[in-house]
């Protein structure tokens, strides 16, 4: 996809700005508290979240002044100002009416904004928003103490515990997020907005909306509560409702699949199908045995080193072996291969390379159809591949048959290890022990 970024002048002030396919309709999405339009395309799942919206709209997308791409200025910027910087975008693409799309702290603005021009607001869609910042996002007497924390981690990445959780243990988004808090904006200047966000009180507008609305909310919110939601749907009148399964606060985070399609059905009035892409591949899980009781004797700090140690050599071997690095699950990792012999040796020497940690891996390799996600992979077989994983021993990589019959030639020795019955599936599966000359080699010396 090429992307150009252009800039629309608002008075002085100039804006960031990016417009992504050719659909029939405008779709403007207001960002949270902070954005840059070049660095989120680096993000596989919020690419493909933004393609997403782009399949069925000509999607508008743009800094905030003060943040991204956009002009800095000596002031914090007011809802009002904001709403021109909408309405400046809007004009330079030559936008007349356009849905708009606020997340988190835009769903304020944009609820302003449809409020005032309704002429130029042809829906109305609002996601994790909040109509008051110390009723549903943080209470007064919690506010100091977390901008303390911001002020002291900022560029660190240390607050994807709060806006998404579910890639908090994977260390490459925790690197693309503390990225994203350094190219969104400064330290400073993320104080002085999370002090403007905190006066955000919209809710005396909300009864004088009268613009299409859906309201998207996902149930366990870690950043702004549910009933926030559900307190926009009842009060806007005619808004539609959705509530979501899910924890994480930043969209692109969990299923955003499904938040994508409530939107598409709600502007279009149907449904696009996603075509899901699916693919045989070998999956491969390890797991630090024993790691919580390690974790407990050696303390959050010195485990935390250890960790970082497992995972280099985790990487380097992935690497070597040509895999595709998934995600971490904490102590393990999730990786997937083209050749299920490559998965056992990586495995194999990912087991034998932490022994020098004082650490011990197991193993689990299958090899069947799976279906990828930007940011994950589902299936089947990945299901199966963490059971054959949970049965491993210490320093033991578990196969499947399948992976067995796969690799005749390979120059790999199997133990059986048996049938066992694994949950979900209806018939025990047969595996076996993979006994790789590194092992062998390493039996011998000991």
């Amino acid at each position: 996809m090429v992307l150009e970024t252009r800039y629309a002048k608002s008075g002085e002030v100039r804006i960031a700005y990016q417009v992504v396919g050719n659909g029939p309709l405008d779709l403007i999405l207001v960002p949270g508290f902070i954005s840059n339009l070049d660095h989120q395309w680096d993000n596989p799942a919020l690419a493909h979240f933004l393609s997403r919206l782009a399949s069925f709209s000509r999607l508008i997308l743009f800094d905030k002044r003060g943040t991204g791409l956009s002009d800095r200025t000596g002031s914090i910027p007011t809802l009002e100002e904001r709403m021109d910087d909408v309405r400046a975008v809007m004009d330079a693409v030559g936008s007349e009416r356009s849905a708009v799309f606020g997340t988190s702290e835009g769903g304020a603005m944009s609820m302003l904004f449809a409020a005032s021009y309704p002429e130029r607001c042809q829906a109305l869609v609002l996601y994790g928003a909040y109509a008051h910042f110390f009723t549903w996002v943080l209470p007064p007497d919690k506010f100091e103490g977390f901008l303390d924390k911001v002020e002291q981690s900022w560029g660190t990445g240390a607050s994807i515990t709060a806006f998404a959780p579910t890639w908090a243990p994977d260390e490459r988004f925790r690197q693309w997020w503390a990225r994203s808090e350094r190219l969104g904006a400064s330290p400073s200047a993320v104080l002085a907005l999370l002090r403007m966000n905190s006066e955000i009180d919209v809710r005396h507008i909300l009864p004088t909306i009268h613009t299409p609305t859906l309201v998207l909310h996902r149930t366990g919110d870690t950043r702004v509560n549910v009933e926030a939601g559900r307190y926009l749907a009842q009060t806007i009148p005619g808004a539609k409702y959705v509530e979501l399964s899910g924890q994480d606060h930043f969209i692109s985070a969990g299923d955003h699949d499904s938040v994508a399609c409530e939107i598409d059905e709600f502007l279009t009035g149907s449904r696009a199908h996603v075509e899901r892409d699916r693919i045989l591949a070998t999956v491969m899980l390890t797991d630090i045995v024993d790691s919580t009781k390690r974790a407990s004797e050696l303390g959050d700090t010195r485990w935390s080193a250890l960790l970082d140690q497992h995972d280099r050599i985790a990487r380097l071997e992935i690497e070597r072996f040509k895999g595709r690095e998934v995600k971490t699950t904490g102590d393990g990792f999730l990786a997937t291969f083209d050749g299920p012999a490559r998965a056992i040796r990586c495995a194999a020497a990912i087991s034998e390379g932490v022994r020098s940690l004082d650490l011990q891996v197991r193993g689990g390799v299958h090899t069947g159809e799976i279906e990828v996600k930007p940011d994950d992979i589902s299936g089947i077989a990945v299901h199966i591949a963490a059971r054959i994983c949970d049965l491993a021993g210490a320093g033991e990589v578990l196969v499947s048959n399948t992976v067995r019959d796969l690799v005749a030639g390979a120059n790999l020795r199997f133990g059986d290890y048996g049938f066992h019955a694994l949950k979900g599936l209806d018939e025990a599966v047969h595996l076996y022990r993979a006994e790789t000359e590194e092992h062998v080699r390493a039996a011998s010396a000991r």
